[in-house]
C-alpha cells in the first residue's frame, strides 16, 4: 500500500515529466502553458490527466494526448493512465504561467 507521501512523490514526478511535453506551435510546455487542468493519481497508482488543446481544431489533437499517456507511462511507479481531454473551461492565455507569459514576450 502506497502512502499518501509515495502518491504525491508519484504526482510531482508526473508533473516533471509533463514539463518536457512541448506544444509544437509554442515553445512552452503544455504544463506552463496551463494545459493541464488536473492530475490525480490513486492508491493503485493509476493517474487521471484532465487537459485541454489550446483549441479544439488543434493540429496534434490527436498526438499530443497520445504523447501524454505514454511519456506519463514510462515512469516505473505508474500503474495504469487515463488522459481526458476537455475544453470547459475553454483554454485562455491567461492560463499560462508568469514563465511561460515571459517566454513568449507577453509580459
Amino acid at each position: 500500500m502506497k502512502t499518501e507521501q509515495d502518491l504525491q512523490k508519484i504526482g510531482e514526478l508526473v508533473v516533471e515529466v509533463l514539463c518536457d511535453i512541448y506544444d509544437p506551435e509554442i515553445p512552452v510546455d503544455i504544463y506552463q502553458l496551463g494545459l493541464i487542468y488536473d492530475v490525480q493519481v490513486s492508491d493503485a497508482c493509476d493517474v487521471k490527466i484532465l487537459m485541454t488543446l489550446t483549441s479544439p481544431n488543434c493540429p496534434v489533437a490527436e498526438s499530443l494526448p497520445e504523447e501524454v499517456k505514454e511519456k506519463v507511462k514510462s515512469i516505473d511507479e505508474v500503474a495504469d493512465v487515463e488522459v481526458e481531454i476537455t475544453f470547459d473551461p475553454p483554454w485562455t492565455k491567461d492560463m499560462m504561467s508568469e514563465e511561460a507569459k515571459l517566454e513568449l514576450g507577453m509580459l
